[in-house]
């Protein structure tokens, strides 16, 4: 596990890992030191046997209020572009490695989730919130747009008039907007919400891990693509899960067709077992 002195922590608990953002002082807001050690902790851990559901959340209040804005903009820009670029670069470094990740990944939204914050929320597979979090996008209240991927985050989850509005507007909203919205799955009183993410995390871990990497990276991969070509990839993803795991998948069709003994319209079948 982390040290607690680390800008990010980690622990794993039933075949959960936890990460946490951890600056609450600064409401877990993203400087470089923060984005370079998320990319080391999420490389430490993505091939890992010991887990297979990751959940990303914040220390304190907080999920992120966002970039910091004197470490992550201020200081970069007076030493140039070259700062600037390299800044950038952790931060989206991290972001990616998230959205592809190979295990499950789920977002808590414990608290202030702002601006840059989209970003990693975006890239997690589902996403959870307290109620009581807000959520806003700022940018536009201090001056620039909500860049670095945020303004596509808000058109990739939002309609196009929520979209609009929460861009220009810069108003905050609670959990309870935000999952009308579709910026997460659900909101829950902030008191019930690690043992929801829990019960969410549970159900991912019944089910085939292959099949489940395999198919998270469907469904981004397809969202962009023409109906023609998205059924050609999803052939041969199909087929490469199928190879990939080839005793998994005799292992479904077994239990449910000779043994009876689950229904896949119902509920996974045992990983556990083998024939």
């Amino acid at each position: 596990m982390s040290a607690s002195s680390d800008v990010v922590t980690y622990e794993i608990e039933n075949r959960i890992a936890w990460v946490r953002f951890n600056r609450p002082e600064k409401r877990n807001a993203m400087n470089p030191a923060l984005n370079r050690r998320m990319m080391q902790v999420l490389q430490e851990l993505e091939f890992r046997d010991d887990f297979g559901v990751l959940v990303l959340t914040g220390a304190g209040t907080a999920f992120s209020a966002g970039m910091d804005l004197q470490e992550y903009f201020r200081e970069p820009e007076a030493q140039g572009l070259g700062a600037v670029r390299q800044a950038q670069a952790e931060a989206y470094g991290w972001w990616r490695k998230l959205r592809w990740y190979q295990k499950p990944t789920i977002a808590m939204v414990n608290g202030w989730c702002f601006g840059g914050a989209y970003g990693p929320l975006f890239a997690c597979d589902l996403a959870f919130a307290a109620e009581e979090a807000t959520f806003g996008l700022s940018e536009i209240n201090w001056g620039v747009i909500p860049g670095g991927g945020v303004a596509k985050v808000a058109v990739a989850l939002l309609g196009f008039r929520d979209a609009m509005y929460h861009v220009l507007t810069g108003e905050t909203i609670d959990g309870r907007k935000a999952a009308e919205w579709r910026i997460v799955n659900e909101a829950v009183p902030l008191a019930r919400l690690k043992e929801r993410v829990t019960e969410v995390a549970e159900v991912l871990l019944r089910k085939n891990p292959v099949v489940l990497k395999a198919a998270k990276d469907a469904v981004r991969r397809v969202r962009e693509m023409t109906y023609d070509n998205a059924e050609d990839y999803l052939v041969r993803a199909q087929e490469a899960a199928a190879f990939l795991d080839s005793e998994g998948r005799r292992e479904g069709l077994r239990q449910f067709l000779d043994e009876k003994s689950y229904r896949p319209g119902l509920g996974p079948y045992d990983t556990a077992r083998k024939g």
